[in-house]
Order: structure tokens, then sequence, then C-alpha cells
């Protein structure tokens, strides 16, 4: 369900995300936002840390990864300029 709310804009540059919405989403005083902005749209997308039990997960499923494909740490720069390159030509 979308719920819509209309908020301005402070001299400094702060929004006020309406209480329906915070409360809606379970968003805390001190919640952290990707913002992006796509013409005339702006998007802010709440950065949730992972929980412990996430974190090992994504943990485990990396270090398989890496095993699986025989990756060393000097292979790092050369994946991070892939991934960015791929990045760059997507954008």
């Amino acid at each position: 369900m979308s719920t819509v709310e209309v908020t301005s804009l402070s001299s400094k540059g702060q929004i006020v995300i309406p209480s329906t919405i915070r409360n809606e989403m379970s968003i805390e005083t001190g919640a952290k936002f990707v913002v992006i902005s796509d013409g005339d749209t702006i998007l802010l997308k709440p950065i949730h840390a992972p929980s412990a039990e996430e974190f090992k997960r994504l943990k485990l499923e990396t270090d398989r990864f890496v095993k699986e494909n025989n990756l060393k740490q000097e292979d790092l720069p050369m994946i991070i300029k892939k991934v960015r390159r791929r990045t760059q030509k997507s954008s």
C-alpha cells in the first residue's frame, strides 16, 4: 500500500518525512538513506545494516565464491576495474 504525503524543504535543505510514513516503514531517528536523483524524481531508500546472521551468511557466500573461482587478493584491483567499466557502460 502506498502512502502519499506532502512535505517542505527547509532553508537548510532539510526535508521532514511525515510520521505516518516513518511509522509505516519503522524509520527511527538517525536512520541513514541513499539519495538518488533521476530527472525530476528524488528517491530516498533507507539503508539497513545487516543482522549478525545475515552478515555471517553473506561472508560464507563470499568465501564460497572466492574458493570456487580460485580468486586471490592480487585479483581484486582487476575485478574492481571490470565492475567499474561495466557500471559506466550501463549508465
